[in-house]
């Protein structure tokens, strides 16, 4: 059987490709972070033994869907972690760090197999590297287990996955061997199995390497086209090993509600076409009835993220619609407005409904992210020698899942630097009174409209007068700005491009690159960055995010003949002044706000649209800046706005200090501003 060929029952997999790829990720992702779990000692109490059975269901999970798909190497290499896991039943050891290496390395590389199996062609062929490792790993595992296990006792021995499938009952096929006993099969595919036929494909097949497939209601050509009437399948298996062992067997298969498995005596082999015909006679016991409605609050379905975004488009696009024809009606008589204006509440109301429907549908739990962090502290500490213990709380939070992508870098890019830069190595711990092993952690909580993400370590922490002295040696701030800046913003230095005060350059941190691009990432996205250190007792890092990003508030400014937007969310205040009338420092203008001062930027300036066109007083609005907040002198402000935000394209995507566009109700286009690279640019 080649490599992602047909075969078996004779099923078209390919309309399957995109389920094995979803499910299959899920499950190898589920299986690292047990791991990781089992390895720093059974995660939150946790029994260990359960831990090792999670790990042996997904990597079991995933070589049967790779059978079931004809993905031999797949199947393979989940068949040889499958083994390494086996062995560790029984024992209440540690489990060893090379030990962990090995299936971590294994788990990687069929994430990376299966992820190349979704463009449809066939993935590489396991590294024969990896899968002797995996084999002699295993067999050193079997070997402490004879030699008296842990305890004394001696470790339970390793599944095998069962062998090639025979041929199943027909013209030709092999007559049952003499200590073969028929044993009836009925199986039910849970609720929310989005297609379960599929899973009774998998039935089949595993019955057939079992056994002689007697017979089968449905068939597989029912199955291959999709049909499996009320989710069940019932099946005869002629086979030597017992009821027990199939039922076993078919344990390891995802999303079957119910198993039920009665083994009887031998009886002659029914012909082939009645076997097809005819169901196999099993009683199902009798249990309580569903309650009304149950099945139906267990339903789901997985939906293409691109149709998501689609829908969204064009709901946005309906929100838009809704505020021009609401102001065309301001150009009716009163009588005609009213029910216009009547008329048109109702629909806005609707469709502001429908966006909210879509918006949670799109929602994800920050657990995709944060389920990341224990594997990626655990590679690092062992690269640099250190230890480090990961606490999550608040994953259970749901961001926009566009959202949610787009934070992945920036929050793993800081938990590396607070492994590598922050935490000290375990003498350096002790002799400073602290535990040996690290503690970072990750914390998410909900404020109003936004997200709060807390990344914190208890680590050497951040010396704001040494970040003053890295910008003034880079030549980013004079000796008196510095001097000038509090404790809060000097911190911030440390994302300013080439400043840093790692002790030593590593793979990871120590170039003073990294930080500023987290920053901007941050910030193009609504959000704001924080950083509160103390030296000897740690740092912490706080993003503050919106919980989405199509739809945001809005300040609407006007600059001549244009009107502009910037975020609310980097507003902190207005004033309206008189810009001669300001102190003014190395050529800027500054405005006293918040106790301190802010440097002023005309916006037509920056902008390139010449002198302002009025003099006089000017509206200055305090947003943040690159490296701080900074003014920008406007001719008015005209209010703020609920805006559906659209991104740019080329070439206007490579204009700094544009972020998005959005559309008034008027049907003018408005540009939506990155400040932060406007004033750098």
């Amino acid at each position: 059987m080649s490599e992602g060929g047909g075969g078996g029952l004779g099923l078209d997999l390919s309309k399957y490709l995109g389920l094995f790829v979803s499910e299959s990720r899920d499950h190898i992702e589920a299986l690292a972070r047990t791991l990781v779990a089992l390895e720093r000692g059974a995660g939150a109490g946790e029994d260990p033994g359960a831990l090792v059975d999670g790990m042996f269901r997904h990597a079991h999970s995933v070589k049967g869907m790779a059978g079931t798909m004809q993905f031999e190497g797949i199947a393979r290499l989940a068949h040889r972690a499958e083994d390494v896991i086996g062995a560790l039943r029984g024992r209440s050891a540690p489990v060893e760090p090379d030990v962990v290496d090995a299936l971590l390395g294994a788990s990687d590389a069929l994430l990376a197999m299966v992820q190349a199996s979704a463009a449809g062609g066939a993935p590489p062929p396991p590294d024969a590297a990896l899968l002797e490792r995996l084999e002699r790993v295993a067999a050193g595992l079997r070997d402490d287990g004879r030699a008296g296990g842990v305890d004394g006792r001696p470790a339970r021995p390793v599944e095998r996955a069962a062998q090639q499938p025979r041929p199943a009952a027909g013209p030709g096929a092999e007559a049952p061997a003499s200590d073969a006993r028929p044993v009836q099969v009925e199986v039910d595919v849970a609720e929310s199995c989005p297609v379960p036929s599929v899973r009774g494909y998998l039935v089949l097949k595993r019955l057939a390497s079992l056994g002689t497939v007697l017979s089968a209601d449905p068939d597989g050509e029912d199955l291959k086209a999709g049909r499996m009437p009320g989710r069940r399948l019932v099946a005869t298996v002629s086979t030597a090993e017992g009821g027990e062992a199939v039922r076993r067997a078919l344990a390891q298969i995802a999303d079957l509600a119910r198993i039920e498995v009665r083994a009887g005596e031998r009886v002659p082999d029914p012909p082939a076409a009645e076997a097809r015909a005819a169901p196999a006679p099993v009683a199902p016991e009798p249990g309580p009835p569903a309650r009304e409605g149950e099945a139906e609050t267990r339903r789901t379905v997985r939906v293409r993220a691109e149709l998501l975004d689609g829908f969204l488009d064009s709901v946005g696009e309906l929100l838009l619609a809704t505020s021009r024809v609401r102001e065309l009606g301001r150009a009716l008589p009163e009588p005609q407005r009213r029910a216009h204006d009547e008329g048109v509440d109702r629909l806005h109301a609707i469709v502001k409904d429908l966006h909210g429907k879509v918006m949670t549908a799109r929602m994800t739990p920050l657990a995709h992210l944060a389920d990341r962090l224990p594997r990626a502290a655990r590679d690092l500490a062992r690269r640099t020698g250190k230890q480090v213990d990961v606490a999550i709380s608040g994953a259970d939070i749901e961001i926009d899942r566009s959202l949610l992508e787009d934070l992945a870098d920036p929050v793993l890019h800081v938990l590396r630097n607070a492994v590598d830069h922050g935490l000290e190595p375990a003498a350096e711990r002790i002799t400073a009174g602290k535990a040996a092993t690290g503690r970072v952690s990750f914390a998410a909580r909900r404020e109003r409209d936004r997200i709060v993400v807390e990344i914190a370590d208890d680590g050497r922490g951040m010396d704001p007068a040494r970040l003053r002295d890295a910008a003034v040696a880079r030549g980013a701030l004079t000796r008196e700005q510095a001097a000038a800046l509090p404790d809060a913003d000097a911190l911030l230095l440390a994302c300013l491009p080439g400043v840093s005060t790692a002790r030593e350059v590593t793979e990871v941190s120590g170039r003073g690159v990294g930080m500023d691009a987290v920053k901007r990432t941050v910030e193009a996205l609504g959000g704001r960055l924080e950083i509160q250190s103390q030296p000897g007792r740690g740092t912490r890092v706080t993003l503050r995010m919106p919980l989405t990003l199509v739809v945001q508030p809005v300040l609407l400014v006007r600059v001549g003949e244009e009107i502009l937007a910037v975020p609310v969310s980097k507003v902190h205040g207005a004033a309206e002044v008189e810009l001669e009338r300001l102190e003014r420092s190395g050529g800027a203008p500054q405005l006293g706000f918040a106790g301190g001062h802010v440097p002023v930027h005309d916006l037509a300036g920056l902008l390139g649209f010449g002198a302002p066109t009025e003099a006089g007083r000017r509206a200055i609005v305090v947003t943040d800046g690159e490296g701080g907040r900074v003014g920008l002198a406007v001719d008015q402000l005209l209010g703020q706005e609920e805006a559906v935000l659209k991104p740019l394209h080329r070439p206007l995507s490579r204009v700094a200090g544009l972020s998005a566009v959005t559309v008034l109700g008027t049907g003018r286009p408005v540009f939506v501003l990155d400040v932060a690279r406007l004033v750098a640019a």
